[in-house]
C-alpha cells in the first residue's frame, strides 16, 4: 500500500475515508479528538487543490431507530468550523449526485456510511457494488481511518479495489506511533493495562497480548469477569458470564502475569464505599478500583519500560468513581516508560484529566489498535503492511 506523499494527488478528485466516530450525547460532541486529528490530511489535500469526498462511520446501525442518533451532520458542522470552510453535506449515502458531486464542490461529507448497514449490512459486509458506486466520485482513494483498519468494509477495502489507493498522514502517524509495541521493537518489562466495560469482544486479543506482555493489569468492567472467574462475589456488577470458562483458563495459564484488583469502590445502598474484594456484598455494584489496587498498579508502572493502556479503571465520567482512572493515568504520564494509549475511552479520559502531554502516543484506534498490536497486520490492506 502506498503513502499519500508517494503519489501525485495534485488537482485530483479524492475519496477520503476518515474516522470521525466521535462520542455524541443529545446532539453535543463530547470529544472532537478524531475530528481534529483528521485536519492535517484534509489541509494537505486542499493545499494540492484537490476536491474531496469525505466519508466516515458513526456508531453501529442495527435498527431503524439507530439511524436517528448517528447522523454525521453535527460532525460536519464542527469540521466546517475547524477548517473555516463550507462543507456540502450529503444526507443520502447513495444519492444519485455522488458520482458528479466533486465537479463543482471542493469539500463534501457523506452521511454515515453505516446507514447502508440497515437493513442489509452492505457497508460492513463489503458490498462491492456499493464500493464501486462510492469510488465513482473520485480518481484516488485515501484511507486515513486507522480506527477501522481491522475491518474489510465497502468504504475502505471495497473502494480500494476500484481506485488508485494510499494511506494518509494520520494513518502514517498511527503506524509510526505504535512501533514501540510492535514485534521486536518492544522493550521489556512490557505492561498492558486493560480496562473498559466488556471482555467478550476482547477475549482473543487479551490471549494474544498475554503471550507478549510481562504484566496485564486489569480494571473496569473487564476486571469483574476476571474476579468472578476466581470465585469472588461481584454483587450486581457488570459481568460477561459467557466467557467465564475462557477467563478461568487464562488465569490458570498466566497466573504470574494477570494482576487483578485487591480492593474496589462500590455503590452500596446509595453510598460510595471502598472495600477489599473479599468483602463485596450481594447488592454492591463495582464502579472503580480501590486505593490498595491503585498503589499496586503504580508500583508495576514504575517497574515497566513499555506500557500500553486500553480502556479505563472505572466509571470515570462520574466524579465519585474517577479516582482509579485518574491516578493510574497520572502515574503513566509521570512514568519514564514509553507510554501509549489506544481506544476512545482511554484517550477521552486522558484528555479529561489534561494528561495528554505525558504520553508518548495517543492512538485514535480502539479495536484496530489492539488487533494491530497482536496480529501486526492491517486487514483492510490485506498483507500490504
Amino acid at each position: 500500500m502506498k503513502y499519500i506523499k508517494d503519489i501525485n494527488i495534485k488537482d485530483k478528485k479524492i475519496v477520503l475515508r476518515l474516522d470521525l466516530n466521535v462520542p455524541i450525547k443529545n446532539g453535543v460532541i463530547l470529544d472532537d479528538t478524531k475530528i481534529v486529528k483528521s485536519l492535517e490530511t484534509i489541509k494537505y489535500l486542499l493545499d494540492n487543490n484537490c476536491h474531496i469526498l469525505m466519508m466516515s462511520h458513526l456508531g453501529k446501525i442495527k435498527t431503524e431507530d439507530d439511524l436517528k442518533g448517528n447522523s454525521l451532520k453535527n460532525v460536519c458542522e464542527r469540521l466546517s468550523e475547524l477548517l473555516n470552510k463550507k462543507i456540502v453535506f450529503i444526507e443520502n449515502p447513495v444519492d444519485s449526485k455522488i458520482p458528479y458531486i466533486l465537479n463543482e464542490n471542493q469539500l463534501v461529507l457523506l452521511e454515515n456510511t453505516r446507514y447502508m448497514d440497515y437493513p442489509d449490512k452492505k457497508e460492513s459486509n463489503c458490498d462491492l457494488e456499493l464500493a464501486k458506486f462510492w469510488s465513482s466520485a473520485g480518481e484516488v482513494f485515501i484511507n486515513d481511518a486507522f480506527g477501522t483498519s481491522h475491518r474489510k468494509h465497502a468504504s475502505n477495502y471495497g473502494i480500494s479495489k476500484y481506485l488508485d489507493s494510499c494511506y494518509g498522514l494520520l494513518f502514517y502517524k498511527e503506524l509510526e506511533g505504535l512501533k514501540p509495541v510492535i514485534g521486536d521493537n518492544v522493550n521489556h518489562p512490557f505492561t498492558v493495562i486493560m480496562g473498559g466495560a466488556k471482555v467478550d469482544d476482547k477475549i482473543n486479543l487479551i490471549k494474544s497480548l498475554l503471550k507478549k506482555c510481562d504484566y496485564l493489569l486489569v480494571g473496569g468492567g473487564i476486571a469483574n469477569t476476571f474476579l468472578k472467574a476466581k470465585g469472588y462475589n461481584i454483587g450486581t456488577s457488570l459481568l460477561n458470564e459467557e466467557v467465564l470458562t475462557n477467563v478461568k483458563n487464562m488465569i490458570n495459564n498466566y497466573a504470574d502475569k494477570i494482576i487483578l484488583p485487591d480492593d474496589v469502590t462500590v455503590l452500596r445502598n446509595d453510598k460510595v464505599i471502598t472495600c477489599n474484594i473479599q468483602d463485596v456484598k450481594d447488592n454492591d455494584t463495582i464502579y472503580d478500583i480501590g486505593d490498595k489496587t491503585i498503589k499496586k498498579y503504580q508500583s508495576l508502572i514504575d517497574e515497566s519500560t513499555t506500557i500500553f493502556i486500553n480502556g479505563t479503571m472505572g466509571l470515570y465520567e462520574d466524579e465519585r468513581f474517577e479516582i482509579g482512572t485518574k491516578k493510574v493515568l497520572t502515574a503513566l504520564a509521570e512514568s519514564k516508560a514509553t507510554t501509549i494509549a489506544g481506544g476512545g475511552d482511554a484517550v477521552s479520559s486522558i484528555n479529561k484529566f489534561n494528561l495528554a502531554d505525558g504520553f508518548d502516543f495517543l492512538s485514535t484506534g480502539g479495536g484496530a489498535t489492539l488487533e494491530y498490536i497482536t496480529d501486526e497486520k492491517i486487514n483492510c490492506f490485506e498483507d500490504a503492511l
